[in-house]
């Protein structure tokens, strides 16, 4: 067993694929004339502007994910675990230029994703001058708990899945959820290959879950501010409701993510194997629904 898997409690690592993909992002509105349209997650108003929000924070905070952990790249002796770094490395990588791409088209669209970026990069620059690398790394591992347990809950929930509705942003996120799901324990893995405390892990969590949460609420709300539609109180309303009853927010989604901040805790203590065996192929096999879009 490597140290790779020892880390994992025994789980067999799982193999991190790099796929070179392209989407067709001329499929979404054409642009804010088309009110209907601009809505494109279900014609959803909050739902649209909280993804916009979300897929406008990826690709600074993709960007920083890799230097974070490559920056102890050579400290790692483990072969599987180097391999396991260089996969993540190119998937997020791809994760964002994708979302770069993805962003232009919203920001066409009337979505503030350019301003959100600027904003985003800014933060982290701090972040990267204010902190010591290891605590970075923490940050790290904590996020992509967060981007793994949201990527679980649309991969294993058909009804998370129905939020996203026909678009090709949710080809698009169940791109990136299946990849986040193939890689969510590479930084952890990291952290504690380079000697990270539990102390300074559960405190990262605990102080970027305030961060990463007040952010999005944020860029969310300033860019409904800016959407006609959120003055439609009837509209507004009914948005909120259902939002209140998102499958993202369900209280089984609140516990797994409270379960990091417990001592011993491991990303695959929440097993994944049996989703990827199944999403792998229902997305990238021979007949699978984004299996076009490779290149």
């Amino acid at each position: 067993m490597s140290a790779l898997e020892a880390a994992a409690g025994g789980h067999p690592a799982q193999p991190i694929r790099v796929r070179r993909i392209r989407f067709r992002y001329d499929t979404l509105a054409p642009g804010p004339a088309a009110a209907p349209e601009r809505h494109y997650v279900q014609g959803d108003l909050v739902m649209s502007h909280v993804v916009a929000v979300l897929s406008a924070l990826f690709p600074e905070g993709e960007d920083f994910f890799v230097r974070s952990v490559r920056h102890y790249a050579d400290q790692i002796s483990d072969p599987a675990l180097s391999t396991a770094i260089a996969g993540f490395t190119g998937q997020e990588v791809t994760h964002g230029r994708q979302h770069r791409e993805l962003n232009d088209r919203l920001a066409q669209m009337g979505y503030p994703t350019r301003r959100v970026d600027r904003r985003t990069r800014t933060g982290l620059a701090r972040l990267q001058r204010w902190t010591v690398p290891r605590y970075r790394l923490a940050v790290t591992a904590a996020l992509e708990h967060y981007t793994a347990t949201l990527a679980e809950t649309l991969l294993s929930d058909p009804v998370a899945r129905d939020v996203l509705g026909d678009s090709e942003v949710r080809s698009v996120l169940l791109w990136h959820a299946l990849e986040e799901s193939e890689h969510k324990a590479v930084a952890f893995d990291t952290y504690r290959a380079v000697g990270g405390t539990e102390r300074m892990r559960i405190l990262a969590m605990v102080i970027t879950s305030f961060g990463f949460l007040g952010v999005v609420a944020l860029h969310t709300t300033l860019s409904m501010l800016a959407d006609r539609a959120t003055y439609h109180p009837v509209r507004l309303i009914r948005s909120l409701t259902a939002l209140r009853h998102s499958p993202f927010l369900t209280r089984s989604v609140m516990r797994r993510l409270r379960d990091y901040t417990r001592i011993g805790f491991h990303p695959d203590d929440h097993d994944n194997t049996a989703l990827l065996a199944e999403w792998v192929p229902r997305l990238f096999g021979e007949q699978g629904s984004l299996t076009d879009r490779l290149v």
